[in-house]
């Protein structure tokens, strides 16, 4: 019950109603252990009688205030997951499996650069995503 109310009170102050629909995509996101697709999000929550355009809409307004981010993987489909919104900028690499699709997030991961090529910096770096074998498909 307490994380319902923690949820409307996050959602309200981002300036958005706290629908039952939003509540739920909201939670599934927070309890989500790596990114999820549109699809993904929309098979769980079916059950509950909320639909796939309704869920769209609730993940772009989630993404437009902040509560939720949005990333491709290379592979054309959105994925979305909470945002701490206490350090919106606190972004954490992702690594999928180049044999079966497996997403997840490398919260603890610290990159550091080992070569420098230039003083100059390029740019701000929004996103890292490695890809690779995960430890199930390494193991077959």
């Amino acid at each position: 019950m307490e994380e319902v109310q923690e949820l409307r009170e996050l959602i309200r102050k981002a300036g958005l109603r706290a629908t039952s629909a939003r509540l739920a995509v909201m939670r599934m996101l927070r309890q989500a252990s790596s990114p999820l697709s549109h699809a993904e999000i929309a098979e769980q929550l079916a059950e509950q009688g909320i639909d796939k355009a309704t869920i769209f809409r609730n993940l772009t307004d989630l993404t437009e205030c902040g509560l939720a981010s949005r990333t491709e993987l290379g592979d054309h489909v959105w994925r979305f997951e909470a945002v701490d919104p206490d350090h919106p900028d606190d972004g954490h690499p992702h690594f999928v499996c180049t044999m079966c699709g497996t997403v997840s997030c490398l919260n603890d991961a610290e990159l550091e650069q080992t070569t420098r090529r230039s003083a100059r910096p390029v740019g701000r770096v929004l996103e890292v995503l490695l890809r690779g074998i995960c430890r199930k498909c390494g193991q077959a």
